[in-house]
């Protein structure tokens, strides 16, 4: 038995609570987890797992083992990190993922800057707005914007973006200017839903001015999951959307936006980086998360 192997199923079993689960993010296959499981439990003379048909859950003993061999591993991963110029220089494969603006606009930008730094890093970016489960999905770390959903998740946070509402001059042309958030909600004007991809129902925007506050839901007949889509819409004057500054102000100076409702405020979105606790912090990890919240901060 490769000891150290089977420490690693166990740890990710537990972190996803599936040997399914953990078999994908390993790239093993579901056998050799569960045989790599009953062999350490073998070697231990304890049971770790509770498994039935339906779930797996963690024995008192399996709960007590569990946070050690995560230290243990850790230590082993950073001691084999460390040797020859690996200490000095982080090396090895990151997985994070983004969402698509921000992706195309802000991180891929920057990353020339973080690849002179760490050569030795390969960062494998995925670019979605859904939600994604970050331990059986083995993604190291993702940024997200809004309050942080997942009290699981450590979270530091880079930025908060302004966002205000926008439409097409196309749009204008054909339905006017808004002139209060309510005409959003109302017969005259369409929105441009952004769908939640946790509910799928569009997100509910507040607008303030003064001690006015109005929550602006908008009528809209087409709704998007995706922010680039969302912006695409709106370019193509399907409806007034809602965009963070550095999503709208390259199409405003190109005069493809108009900013409508100048004088009512939305909140800033905040935008987080976020990790899992209990997940070793690999030094690549370690640096890819200082250098973020520095240049993307």
């Amino acid at each position: 038995m490769d000891r150290f192997e089977a420490m690693r199923a166990f740890a990710r079993v537990v972190e996803t609570g599936s040997f399914t689960r953990a078999a994908h993010t390993l790239q093993l296959s579901r056998t050799t987890v569960t045989q790599l499981v009953q062999q350490l439990e073998a070697h231990l003379r304890l049971r770790l797992l509770n498994r039935t048909t339906r779930r797996v859950s963690v024995t008192a003993d399996g709960a007590a083992y569990y946070p050690r061999i995560v230290r243990l591993l850790a230590e082993l991963e950073e001691v084999e990190g460390g040797l020859g110029e690996a200490a000095a220089q982080p090396r090895g494969r990151l997985r994070i993922d983004v969402p698509g603006p921000f992706a195309r606009l802000l991180l891929v930008p920057a990353l020339p800057g973080f690849q002179a730094c760490y050569p030795d890093i390969q960062l494998e970016v995925g670019v979605s707005d859904r939600e994604v489960d970050v331990i059986a999905d083995n993604v190291d770390c993702v940024i997200r914007g809004g309050t942080p959903a997942d009290p699981a998740l450590v979270a530091r946070p880079l930025r908060s973006l302004p966002i205000g509402f926008h439409a097409s001059p196309g749009y204008v042309q054909r339905f006017g200017l808004p002139g209060h958030p309510r005409a959003l909600d109302g017969p005259q004007h369409h929105t441009v839903g952004f769908l939640s991809p946790r509910s799928g129902r569009a997100r509910v925007f507040t607008a303030q001015r003064g001690d006015e506050r109005i929550q602006v839901q908008g009528r809209y007949t087409a709704g998007f999951d995706d922010g680039n889509a969302y912006l695409a819409a709106g370019l193509a004057g399907l409806g007034v959307v809602a965009l963070p500054s550095y999503m709208a102000e390259p199409h405003v100076a190109r005069g493809e936006l108009l900013p409508v409702l100048q004088d009512w405020q939305l909140p800033a979105m905040p935008m987080h980086v976020m990790f899992p606790p209990n997940r070793h912090m690999t030094q690549r990890l370690r640096v890819f998360i200082d250098w973020v919240v520095e240049a993307l901060g």
